[in-house]
């Protein structure tokens, strides 16, 4: 079997992106169009966008044009957003200029607020999808972290969990706002105080993508609290504790003090 060669290989994705240029610069539009803007073939342009379509950085739509009459609706190529997404974009540059100017006006705790509530909406979906698991299997043991990874993959955040000594680890290898991060770190604070309340336990961050880390790493002691928000530990009560660890020794005392006087009782 015949394999391409690497230079066709290469100008083959020359001319992909030469389509989806001109499909940004100009919009939707025709095989026919874009083969006389490339100087190639309909058929040759046909190949190329069948590939574009298959990879999902393009849809086909068909639009029924006022100038044809009754005739056959044009088949226009659209860009996808995963089209659209190859494409440079400024959104860190945005999201980090307008993080800068909240961190003058209001300080860290501003800035915090931002992170809060940008998660706000990540936090309500995830938390939705670990009790649908914990519903799903009623009265049986739910691994509250393996929920929550595939909550967080849905998301964008490539997540796994495993079970260590000691408890369980969640990683994320991709994270969305690293870059920002790396300036902001109330960002990811914000996360790991999600991932707490949504597994139950206090959760201790080990590493971060925003800090030069591979993996965003956190650790979650075990076992898991039940709930997706953890709760404060009840109270004991001092006026209760102090009879109650009284009476217990006079009761140790009843017990033992019949043993001593009968161990000096001589024979």
């Amino acid at each position: 079997m015949a394999h391409p060669r690497p230079s066709a290989t290469a100008d083959d994705g020359r001319t992909r992106d030469r389509v989806s240029a001109l499909l940004l610069e100009h919009g939707p539009q025709t095989a026919t169009e874009l083969a006389a803007r490339l100087g190639i073939s309909s058929a040759a342009v046909r190949r190329h966008l069948d590939s574009l379509v298959a990879a999902g950085r393009l849809e086909e739509r068909l639009t029924r044009e006022a100038h044809r009459g009754r005739g056959r609706p044009a088949r226009r190529f659209h860009l996808t957003d995963a089209g659209r997404a190859r494409f440079p974009h400024a959104y860190d540059d945005l999201a980090l200029t307008a993080l800068r100017y909240v961190a003058a006006s209001g300080g860290p705790d501003a800035v915090r607020a931002v992170a809060e509530q940008q998660l706000a909406g990540l936090e309500a979906r995830a938390s939705n999808a670990v009790q649908q698991a914990v519903d799903a299997r009623p009265g049986e043991p739910v691994d509250r972290a393996q929920a929550l990874a595939a909550a967080l993959t849905a998301e964008g955040y490539a997540a796994t969990a495993s079970a260590i000594s000691g408890g369980g680890q969640l990683c994320q290898h991709h994270c969305p706002v690293a870059h920002v991060a790396a300036e902001f770190p109330q960002l990811c604070e914000a996360e790991t105080a999600v991932i707490g309340r949504l597994v139950g336990t206090h959760v201790q961050r080990l590493a971060t993508i925003a800090h030069g880390d591979g993996i965003c790493t956190t650790h979650i002691p075990g076992p898991f609290r039940p709930g997706n928000r953890s709760a404060p530990a009840r109270p004991v009560p001092g006026e209760r504790a102090a009879p109650e660890r009284a009476r217990t020794r006079t009761t140790q005392s009843a017990i033992t003090t019949p043993t001593n006087h009968r161990e000096r009782t001589p024979a």
